[in-house]
């Protein structure tokens, strides 16, 4: 049988243990002592096995976006990935034209099929174009729209309804009932580029809101008389807040408030990386629009911040280095945290009978080895 063999691995309940794990058709098929290892996957002294990170909102990496439509794209995406620990992710999409927006769906759907290595795709992040004009962040104002059942529909089929998330302005008109389409297709529904306030995101958790993206970006602040977006993202227990943790997006201190405010489980790291990241820096682009990328920042000519070139692994390690967050909590803000959000049911634990998905860090939160359905896609 194949897998790690005398190793320490953060086991969920457990933390960090010393045992065996066993890996059988992809799959976890036992963890303890003895249980007959004879294949080992890689592992050395003074690393720790992790669950494979999962980054729900990623656009692209190592010049390629979800959004170009094409299989290298989403293939050398999927290949950077493994790089940085992560084993699955959710393409993420952009304001677009529909044409281009239902290019890119079609083409998860068709990769979807055919897991050609590197990270798994485990369907769609959809950040809007039902969002708001006064929180619009690097996204081209000229695509906005109402929120639109019919419109989602179309483009759920397009992608082969493998949306799983949906980012939108639940104060933008029409939003309730797209919320409650989006949640009975399957869908989680995230508040984002939006300017609502707490009463609208109340009345978007009553519909079935139940998430806010890249929470204090692209939304409207904290504020002692209108606590906003970002205070209803701290009241709100119920809601999964994600968290682009590279102290550029997100101060350390925003962050640590952020935690401090919210039960453990609901904390979220993501990348919301593009095409620039595991590039040196230079020129890059995002939906047609130049950004510059210059000492780990990505922005567009204005100034405006264009996403990320963040790594998970670095995430991680800067909310247990700069936010002194426990290393086992850290671990869950990238791994079962995302897993609960999207309903991924077997994944974000090493756990007997969940997919054979692990990070191999080191002590300094390199990543040495990744383990994809217990396969090794990356080895440093």
């Amino acid at each position: 049988m194949k897998g790690f063999k005398n190793i320490k691995a953060y086991v969920k309940a457990k933390g960090i243990i010393t045992t065996d794990i066993g890996v059988e058709n992809g799959k976890i098929s036992a963890i303890g002592t003895n249980i007959g290892i004879t294949e080992s996957l890689p592992y050395s002294a003074g690393q720790v096995v992790l669950p494979g990170f999962i980054d729900e909102h990623i656009h692209g990496a190592a010049g390629f976006d979800a959004m170009d439509g094409t299989e290298e794209a989403l293939s050398a995406i999927s290949k950077a990935l493994v790089k940085e620990g992560t084993t699955a992710f959710l393409a993420t999409t952009m304001t677009q034209s529909k044409e281009n927006i239902t290019r890119a769906l079609e083409n998860v759907k068709s990769c979807m099929k055919n897991h050609n290595g590197g990270a798994k795709i485990m369907g769609v992040h959809l950040e809007g174009p039902f969002i708001s004009e006064k929180h619009i962040g690097a996204q081209p104002l000229k695509y906005l729209k109402d929120p639109d059942v019919d419109f989602f529909n179309e483009l759920n089929a397009a992608s082969g309804n493998n949306i799983r998330l949906i980012t939108l302005a639940p104060e933008e008109r029409g939003a309730d009932a797209l919320i409650k389409a989006a949640v009975h297709s399957g869908t989680t529904v995230s508040a984002g580029h939006t300017d609502a306030g707490v009463e609208q995101i109340e009345e978007g958790i009553k519909a079935g809101l139940s998430c806010v993206t890249h929470t204090y970006n692209a939304m409207r602040g904290l504020h002692h008389r209108q606590i906003g977006t970002v205070g209803a993202a701290m009241i709100f227990d119920e809601l999964y807040s994600e968290l682009i943790l590279d102290l550029i997006h997100v101060s350390a201190p925003a962050a640590k408030l952020l935690i401090k405010n919210k039960p453990k489980d609901k904390i979220i790291l993501i990348t919301d990386a593009m095409r620039a990241k595991s590039l040196a820096d230079g020129i890059s682009e995002l939906g047609g629009q130049t950004v510059i990328v210059k000492n780990g920042e990505a922005r567009l000519s204005d100034g405006t911040l264009a996403g990320s070139v963040l790594k998970m692994n670095d995430a991680i390690k800067n909310a247990v280095l700069k936010c002194g967050i426990n290393f086992t909590d850290a671990v869950d803000f990238a791994t079962i945290n995302p897993a609960n959000n999207l309903g991924l049911k077997g994944y974000g634990e090493i756990k007997v009978g969940n997919a054979a998905d692990f990070t191999v860090i080191d002590g300094e939160f390199n990543v040495c080895a990744t383990v994809v359905n217990g396969k090794t896609e990356y080895k440093a």
